[in-house]
């Protein structure tokens, strides 16, 4: 553990028998200490906001149920606030971060943890050989990282939660700070203004288990924006093949393209332009009929099981 932040404190112990601190970065003055010893600032372009409040961090580690078995996954670690609250519970733990100032910030606040591995790059980037390198060959056998835990740069939360569940099969749970916006389309049930394209393709792989809202003030800088904890766990009670989670993905495009469109004008506009659809453009209404889906509703109101079956039958009518 670093010199200086060892994590037992005075106080109550919580139920894995750690000390009530779960970082010694989670204040405004230690944020802005380790910050000057670097000469750096906030960067506004990256959307840095570093989580201040310890309270906080403690809810993170609570709800995704991190334990010493897992191995983590985390994007955007800044100084090591989170991450310095993961690295004594988990088994070890993996940094994506691009900031190119930050590693030698990260060397010094987690330089004592064996179980820390930091990768430098953009996450979107991260592959598979970064897992091999953090994890060995648990990644090879597709059991590592167990889980993602991250308070994500807002810009790319959206896109990495999706990708990361696409990509990397062992991820069995998502806990991950997200602007509470982007929180209602992950956890969005039909019927209501947030549910999209974006929700249908993300509950395919994951569905919500436990949410909690954070407030800008427990952030330096305040960001402008109220940010949601959730966490998603995958999901194993969908008896569907990777290409009809596809085909279903490709449905929900296709029923949102036009959202205030009923759901046979959104599907024929969104397929008519694109190659190999031509036959699928021309027959949307046997699709719908034989999907059993009625041609005048919008695609908001349409359950997962609809998608999956409006995939299924659109994939018929796909050109090889």
């Amino acid at each position: 553990m670093a010199a200086g932040y060892g994590n037992a404190g005075k106080g109550c112990r919580d139920d894995a028998g750690f000390a009530d601190e779960y970082s010694p970065f989670a204040t405004p003055s230690a944020t802005r200490a380790v910050l000057e010893r670097h000469g750096l600032a906030t960067k506004k372009s990256l959307g840095q906001n570093f989580l201040v409040n310890d309270e906080v961090i403690g809810r993170i580690c609570k709800l995704s149920d991190v334990g010493q078995g897992d191995t983590v996954l985390e994007v955007g670690p800044g100084i090591g606030t989170l991450t310095a609250a993961l690295l004594p519970r988990a088994a070890h733990v993996l940094s994506v971060e691009r900031d190119p100032d930050l590693p030698a910030v990260l060397a010094e606040t987690l330089g004592g943890f064996d179980n820390f591995t930091l990768v430098s790059k953009d996450a979107l980037d991260l592959a598979p050989e970064d897992l091999k390198a953090a994890f060995g060959d648990a990644a090879d056998a597709g059991e590592a990282p167990s889980k993602f835990i991250a308070n994500l740069p807002y810009a790319v939360a959206a896109t990495l939660v999706l990708d990361y569940f696409q990509r990397f099969d062992s991820i069995q749970s998502a806990t991950v700070m997200v602007q509470s916006e982007v929180a209602d389309r992950m956890s969005a049930d039909p019927g209501v203004k947030d549910y999209g394209a974006y929700t249908v393709k993300l509950r395919l792989l994951a569905k919500p288990a436990g949410r909690f809202q954070v407030a800008p003030g427990n952030f330096f800088p305040p960001p402008h924006v109220t940010s949601s904890v959730i966490r998603l766990d995958r999901r194993c009670d969908l008896d569907i093949s990777p290409d009809e989670a596809r085909l279903a993905s490709l449905a929900a495009d296709a029923a949102f393209a036009l959202r205030r469109k009923t759901i046979a004008n959104s599907m024929k506009t969104y397929l008519s332009g694109r190659a190999g659809m031509k036959q699928a453009s021309a027959s949307v209404a046997a699709i719908l009929e034989r999907a059993g889906i009625d041609a005048r509703r919008r695609g908001e109101t349409l359950s997962l099981e609809e998608f999956i079956e409006l995939g299924r039958v659109l994939g018929s009518y796909l050109e090889a």
